[in-house]
């Protein structure tokens, strides 16, 4: 099941999925040794995609409550 690095366009939500899925594989413990290496460097690279999804989304999110916070009035 190992593919190919993380795509900068693979989805954040399929790549939790395939995520999912390998760690499955890998904690059914019958992968081969080599395929295990395999399936953990395709999770490690899924891992760092959705961390950087994860970290421009909340960058977004920032930008967007202070570009609102302006016109606001405090509580």
């Amino acid at each position: 099941m190992v593919k190919t690095p993380a795509s900068k366009s693979a989805s954040f939500e399929s790549a939790v999925a395939e995520l999912e899925t390998i760690v499955q594989e890998m904690e059914n413990g019958q992968l081969p040794l080599d395929q295990a290496l395999a399936a953990y460097q395709r999770g490690t690279s899924l891992l760092r995609h959705c961390q950087t999804q994860l970290t421009q989304a909340e960058q977004t999110i920032r930008v967007l409550e202070a570009e609102a916070a302006p016109g606001d009035p405090q509580p």
